[in-house]
């Protein structure tokens, strides 16, 4: 007896193809997925993925294998995949992007008979281009740190007011140029001026002492352009975007509309931040790496008046879909809802 086996897209031959691609490029030129897309811990991860295309009809897998492994498509393809395999659990069905007059939601849900019995569109929260820039660029210049054989950390003095902007390309070049030149001299410097930046060594506070890592290479801690406040008041201003353009159709065909809802990991945005908005809980998260000199700007925050958003009443709920792989769904239902979504649907999501 034979099983059949979901088509490998991204089985052997794809890991073949892109270390074939990228793996001759120093690490700063690969795409920032390229270990997920080669390394035998993904495996599983990978699996996944062709698990979930084979569900697909072949045009829409076929979108999705091009374009996934960009960058600025990474999250957002998988949050709408998770989504997919979410509803599925339910035992239900699912149609990808169909056609309702001049709108496709991202997923309609049928029910055996295959009559829909519910509307989901998804939102995946993402840094802007511009954030996702300097987070490269960053990385070009950590990268070529590492290949300083000095193992020590260094960070990149900056101002307290304002992100520090990075370097490009060619002037990331140059300062790994001049640091190794300075960790490479006989003079024990601990702070080294190169093209217009300022780095410090780093010294472990028990000793006093050059802090050391592991292996023997350099590690530069830079400014992660990640630091700042999290908060779920974007992704929820997101959702209402969502039910203010679905709402009219949800209601000519009676049925529920759910907001299936994600964030990018460099974000730091998780389920607990959404929560902490909808229950009005006088919170405030913070991200921050060790190479920030810069957090956040000033905010008024009233702990006796926190904010608290009231889910539309034309939404049925969120189901908020984690970005750890296996991307576990939890659902935050709209009590007040005028059209809630089905039992069988939703009662095989954690609460």
């Amino acid at each position: 007896m034979t099983t059949d086996q979901p088509h490998r897209r991204f089985g052997p031959d794809f890991v073949a193809e892109q270390k074939s691609r990228y793996g001759h490029r120093r690490p700063e030129g690969r795409p920032l997925s390229y270990d997920l897309a080669v390394e035998d811990e993904y495996g599983p991860w990978r699996a996944w993925l062709d698990t979930q295309l084979a569900l697909l009809p072949d045009q829409h897998a076929d979108t999705y294998a091009r374009n996934l492994w960009k960058d600025q498509n990474f999250w957002s393809d998988h949050i709408e995949l998770a989504a997919g395999e979410a509803l599925r659990a339910s035992g239900l069905h699912v149609e990808y992007e169909r056609l309702w007059g001049t709108k496709t939601p991202d997923w309609t849900v049928l029910d055996d008979e295959g009559r829909p019995v519910a509307l989901v569109e998804v939102l995946t929260h993402s840094p802007s281009k511009e954030l996702y820039g300097r987070m490269k660029a960053w990385h070009d210049l950590v990268e070529r740190v590492k290949e300083i054989p000095v193992p020590v950390v260094l960070t990149a003095a900056g101002p307290t007011d304002r992100p520090l902007n990075p370097p490009d390309a060619r002037t990331a070049k140059k300062i790994a140029l001049d640091l190794r030149r300075y960790l490479l001299s006989p003079l024990h410097q601990v702070q080294f001026a190169s093209q217009g930046y300022t780095f410090l060594l780093m010294a472990d506070p028990q000793t006093g002492s050059p802090m050391r890592v592991p292996g023997m290479r350099a590690i530069l801690s830079p400014p992660s352009g990640l630091a700042g406040v999290v908060s779920a008041q974007p992704l929820v201003a997101g959702i209402e975007e969502k039910v203010s353009k679905y709402r009219a159709l949800a209601n000519e065909a009676g049925l529920p509309l759910i907001v299936a809802a994600g964030a990018d990991k460099f974000t730091g945005l998780g389920i607990e931040q959404l929560d902490c908005l909808l229950n009005g809980r006088p919170t405030v998260t913070v991200q921050f790496n060790f190479g920030d000199t810069f957090i956040h700007s000033p905010i008024e925050f009233q702990p006796g008046n926190p904010p608290r958003w009231m889910m539309p009443s034309e939404l049925a709920g969120v189901l908020w879909l984690d970005n750890e792989f296996p991307f576990t769904a939890t659902w935050r239902e709209n009590v007040e809802a005028r059209t809630p979504a089905p039992e069988r649907l939703t009662g095989v999501w954690e609460r």
